[in-house]
């Protein structure tokens, strides 16, 4: 693999621009004549921002993947949520314990950087962990919702439905395959469906906590204390916001008369309305129709996103968690930050503080590039923004009529999202001379 031994290319250079040329080959793919149901293929531009999509695990379409993409060009789109959730250097890894050649030590750097692995010791038997747990997931996943489908659409189309979308819920992609009912419908019509709806949230769910997380989980049983303080931050922080989305869109929003919902059908929505915009991008019921405040909290539970390390994006829960913990140490007068009877360094909350506020100012100039140049009010334009750069992948609906140059915007928001703030920064700054003094200290009023 000669690539892999450019001495000169950092790991964060090479987890960019292996993403790149990921989807420049999904681009040509996606361009031939036969992945689109009229046997022309797609244009350029369409190509593009579908590969992009795919790779990032978005979810945002210009056309409905059911009706205008062949059954080749779906299983192209498949192959490419798949390799986009499991990451290019684990693919990579993968082929070439495959190919039976042996992992050097850049490998494993890169692969570590790659799944924001702690030690690089054991990065290869994860690796194994990695692909093991995807395959046993989603095919479990298919099986579960084949008993749905198969019965209604046939033996055939069913399990390709049922593999679909438990491959693009697992990996946070929102990619669906329902457009034969209704165009970019999403889920909506399985809305009221225990089964379709409670497995998808289940495999956005695994999908969203990361394989370190997964990893401790089979490693430590019930014995929490045990877990890494990593793990302990991304469970506590996954269920806190997942109790707190289905409290407020059960208690907020689907109380509301224009829903016309029974208790178990509001509890069901609330539930996957409150899993699904961290980060997979299915969506049960009309967003259009949900209230502005619920559409802000969606918003804000996108921004959020997954964990490090998983199939989704967002700036991540463990960054949220740093930064209340950092708030609540200045609260409690504490001159460290501390959780679980562990100190944080205080590179962790350098890093977060600097993830955030990217991710913060990418958000909000994206919405109003959005807004600005294609007039878009501006609640659509941020919902647009926060989906494509925590690659969820909800819409309200604008992302098929963007322009030329609002696409352009929204695929560099999904390609940074993906690829994650931490790894563009230090692709970036990678070479540049690091100071070996340090300057006086000096105090700054803030607040």
């Amino acid at each position: 693999m000669p690539f892999w031994n450019k001495e000169r290319l950092s790991p964060s250079q090479i987890i960019i621009l292996g993403y790149f040329l990921l989807i420049l080959c999904g681009t040509g793919l996606l361009m031939l004549p036969f992945t689109t149901r009229d046997g022309l293929g797609a244009g350029f531009g369409d190509a593009l921002f579908t590969a992009t999509s795919a790779i990032t695990v978005t979810g945002l379409v210009v056309h409905d993947t059911m009706r205008y993409w062949s059954w080749f060009g779906q299983a192209v789109i498949l192959l490419l949520i798949q390799m986009g959730g499991l990451g290019v250097i684990s693919m990579a890894v993968a082929v070439a314990v495959l190919a039976g050649q042996k992992i050097g030590f850049r490998m494993r750097w890169v692969m570590q950087e790659s799944i924001s692995a702690p030690h690089l010791a054991g990065i290869v038997r994860l690796t194994g962990f990695i692909f093991r747990t995807v395959l046993t997931v989603e095919l479990l996943g298919a099986a579960l919702l084949a008993l749905r489908f198969c019965p209604q659409m046939g033996l055939g189309q069913g399990l390709w439905m049922a593999l679909f979308h438990a491959v693009s819920a697992f990996c946070n992609a929102g990619f669906d395959l329902m457009g034969a009912v209704q165009p970019y419908s999403s889920l909506t019509a399985w809305g009221a469906d225990p089964l379709v709806c409670l497995v998808i949230a289940l495999l956005i769910t695994l999908g969203g906590i990361g394989f370190l997380t997964m990893h401790d989980v089979r490693s430590c049983g019930r014995h929490f204390r045990r877990y890494s303080l990593q793990s302990k931050l991304v469970l506590l922080c996954s269920a806190a916001l997942t109790a707190g989305g289905f409290l407020f869109f059960f208690f907020f929003e689907f109380q509301r008369e224009g829903w016309g919902m029974n208790a178990p059908e509001a509890a069901l929505s609330a539930l996957f309305q409150s899993v699904s915009p961290r980060t997979a991008g299915f969506n049960s019921v009309d967003l259009s129709a949900l209230s502005p405040l619920s559409q802000f909290v969606t918003i804000l539970l996108m921004l959020v996103g997954a964990a490090p390390g998983s199939t989704g994006g967002g700036f991540k829960v463990t960054t949220l968690a740093v930064l209340l913990l950092a708030f609540m140490a200045i609260f409690l007068h504490r001159n460290d930050v501390r959780g679980f009877g562990r100190r944080l360094p205080d590179m962790a909350l350098r890093k977060a503080s600097g993830i955030f506020l990217c991710y913060l100012l990418l958000f909000l100039s994206g919405g109003m590039l959005l807004s600005a140049l294609d007039e878009l009010p501006l609640m659509t334009a941020f919902f647009e923004s926060a989906s494509a750069i925590a690659t969820v992948g909800l819409s309200l609906g604008a992302t098929p009529h963007l322009s030329d140059e609002s696409r352009i915007i929204v695929m560099a928001l999904m390609y940074f999202g993906r690829v994650g703030g931490l790894t563009v920064l230090f692709a970036v700054s990678s070479g540049m001379r690091q100071d070996g003094f340090r300057y006086p200290a000096e105090d700054v009023a803030v607040g």
